[in-house]
């Protein structure tokens, strides 16, 4: 089962990293009209909940620059932002490196219980760390897809 959850992120990533490719900043840094946030945040806020769902809830280091937890938090906004952003490319790095990173690390312990479980908003109780990092699909393909319609709207 482990090694579904493994080739599942990296296929999911793939996914991700395709529809972000040839994303031009200003369009990646573009708010479509109705909506709060933009390609940059929704990208940037996928690589931020990974790492807190792979790593962080369990007590593990991640690799996070301080500022994404901030900018990418849940309810967050550009609108809200003091600081200076990532560019698209910056994050998409991060993003490109993160699932081996995260196979690497995790390899032999998805069934091992988390010291926090949590309840997401949808509520699902996570316990185990194979439980947070299988959840963490669905919450890409949500932002993946927001990417995809965003693209459209923007993209002439």
């Amino acid at each position: 089962m482990e090694a579904i959850v493994f080739k599942q992120l990296e296929f999911v990533r793939k996914q991700t990293l395709k529809v972000l490719d040839g994303v031009k900043d200003h369009i990646a840094a573009s708010i479509p009209d109705k909506f709060r946030n933009h390609i940059l945040w929704q990208a940037g806020h996928i690589y931020l909940v990974q790492e807190r769902f792979a790593f962080l809830i369990h007590g593990f280091d991640a690799e996070l620059p301080e500022s994404y937890k901030s900018l990418f938090a849940p309810g967050s906004a550009p609108a809200s932002w003091t600081g200076t952003a990532p560019s698209l490319a910056e994050v998409t790095d991060l993003l490109r490196n993160q699932p081996q990173r995260i196979r690497q690390n995790l390899k032999g312990r998805l069934g091992e219980s988390s010291p926090s479980p949590y309840t997401t908003s949808s509520g699902l109780t996570l316990e185990t760390i194979g439980e947070f990092v299988n959840f963490s699909l669905y919450h890409e393909g949500m932002h993946f897809n927001a990417i995809k319609q965003y693209k459209a709207l923007l993209t002439p």
